[in-house]
């Protein structure tokens, strides 16, 4: 097991259609997740949202890519309360910051760690409608392996990597390091 420095969360969802104008109407097919304080990966599915509650309210940190514009909107489909108000780092919003423009996790994963995603999500899509519910979860999961190992690269030599239109690899300078402060937040659950 890892040594446990932080209560840091790294997160994905996949959803059960392709993104419409209307997040308020997506639905979930599973959560994937990357627990650093007890060094596990797992998925939730819809049933298992009340135990995904819980490890997210009480942790340090969510991290994500394009996850504040995307994930966290549709989980608060579900959420009885705001996870916006959770600690966040959206990894494409630093990016962006830096850059001027967005670029794909698959891209920055390939030209940063090495790795790329092993599919899109609309092949989860996919997945959803034929009742593959653990290539979705296998998917998710690889996904979320991608995300940390981009956070973790970002986090330590405090750059990531893109590939530009000739073939260059040119540097992102970011800064993931936690800067605002634990903040109260009133459970919205008793667990």
């Amino acid at each position: 097991m890892a040594v446990v420095m932080s209560k840091e969360v790294v997160f994905d969802i996949e959803t059960q259609s392709a993104a419409g104008p209307d997040f308020k109407q997506m639905r979930i097919s599973v959560v994937g997740a990357y627990f650093y304080d007890a060094d596990e990966y797992l998925c939730f599915e819809e049933k298992d949202f009340p135990q995904l509650w819980k490890r997210l309210e009480h942790s340090d940190r969510l991290i994500g890519y394009n996850s504040r514009y995307f994930d966290t909107p549709i989980l608060n489909n579900y959420y009885p309360g705001d996870l916006g108000k959770l600690p966040q780092l959206d990894m494409l919003e630093e990016i962006h910051k830096a850059l001027g423009f967005r670029l794909k996790l698959d891209d920055v994963a390939a030209a940063t760690i090495g790795e790329r995603k092993s599919g899109h999500g609309l092949q989860a899509v996919e997945w959803w409608k034929q009742g593959e519910l653990q290539k979705i979860k296998d998917y998710c999961l690889q996904d979320v392996k991608v995300t940390r190992m981009v956070y973790e690269y970002g986090l330590k030599y405090g750059a990531l990597a893109y590939e530009d239109r000739l073939g260059g690899r040119k540097a992102i300078p970011v800064d993931f390091v936690r800067k605002e402060a634990a903040q109260a937040i009133n459970l919205s659950m008793g667990f």
